[in-house]
């Protein structure tokens, strides 16, 4: 190897030691002193850390024990919220995409700001307008089912319309990143394609299931893929629009894990809840991606 290629190799890789140190301190260390914490009796006001080795991890799966209700009943509740986003999400995102494609180029990026400012919000900015949205005494929905004569509908306080509510306040946030994406996507797929499926007759549905599909495909599993993590780190809105309640039915699995490390004290266990958690979403995906790629073309 010369002298030169070790030079150019040296200064290609100055451009990614920031992202490379970045990646360390901010990602990798933190998930291995999270492991590390797992494995201890890590309790936030103690000077003394005791290794635990497995214990923690065993009180979460056995049954009767504080850590196992917390972990279940979480996890429960983030299956069902991810089970209803994600499938809106990811419809929702390409419908929107191909309507925006089909809107005058004069006014497309009008559109496309329209839908995509709300994912530019914060979570508290969020919770705010959505509180004002969903009161039942004064929201603006209750006043429009009232002009209806509806009986007005307790949003956040009532199953199932606390979930209704919380999907519905998750579209509204984040599905313009989805249509972005998909409006890119889309954007790629050559016009030649739909021009000789027009000649030899199919109709926009044919083109739709069999050009369009297959060609965003890639896409399209990147999108459920990060649809699903996200919605498994699903967060500020049931803390900020229903607390969790009515109960614990929306009490989703992060909000036990930080209560487990911030009230009560216990970074050990939850970290090792965090641990489980990371796994069931690398199982997912897999799974996802397993289902997408695995059979050959």
């Amino acid at each position: 190897m010369t002298k030169s290629s070790l030079q150019s190799r040296f200064t290609s890789s100055l451009f990614i030691l920031p992202y490379l140190l970045s990646f360390c301190a901010f990602l990798l260390i933190p998930i291995l002193y999270g492991v590390y914490i797992s494995f201890h009796n890590f309790e936030l006001l103690s000077d003394s850390h005791e290794f635990v080795g497995l214990d923690n991890y065993i009180q979460i799966f056995t049954p009767g024990t504080y850590l196992f209700e917390q972990f279940t009943v979480g996890l429960w509740n983030t299956l069902q919220f991810v089970i209803y986003s994600v499938p809106l999400l990811v419809i929702l995102g390409l419908a929107l995409a191909m309507l925006l494609n089909a809107i005058p180029g004069r006014i497309r990026g009008l559109f496309r700001t329209f839908y995509f400012m709300p994912y530019a919000i914060s979570g508290s900015v969020m919770a705010v307008i959505w509180l004002m949205m969903f009161d039942t005494n004064a929201g603006f929905l209750n006043g429009l089912l009232a002009s209806l004569h509806i009986d007005p509908v307790a949003w956040l306080t009532d199953l199932p319309w606390v979930w209704v509510s919380l999907v519905l306040t998750t579209l509204w946030w984040t599905i313009g990143f989805n249509m972005i994406i998909f409006v890119n996507a889309l954007n790629e797929v050559p016009e030649d394609y739909y021009e000789a499926a027009s000649i030899d007759g199919a109709n926009a549905w044919r083109k739709f299931v069999n050009i369009t599909l297959p060609s965003i495909r890639p896409v399209m599993l990147f999108i459920i893929i990060t649809s699903t993590i996200a919605s498994f780190n699903v967060y500020a809105q049931p803390f900020l629009l229903t607390r969790g309640g009515p109960g614990d039915s929306t009490r989703v699995l992060l909000m036990n894990v930080l209560d487990e490390a911030f009230k009560g004290k216990q970074v050990g266990s939850a970290s090792a809840m965090a641990i489980l958690m990371a796994i069931i979403i690398i199982v997912i995906s897999a799974v996802q991606y397993k289902i997408a790629y695995g059979r050959k073309e």
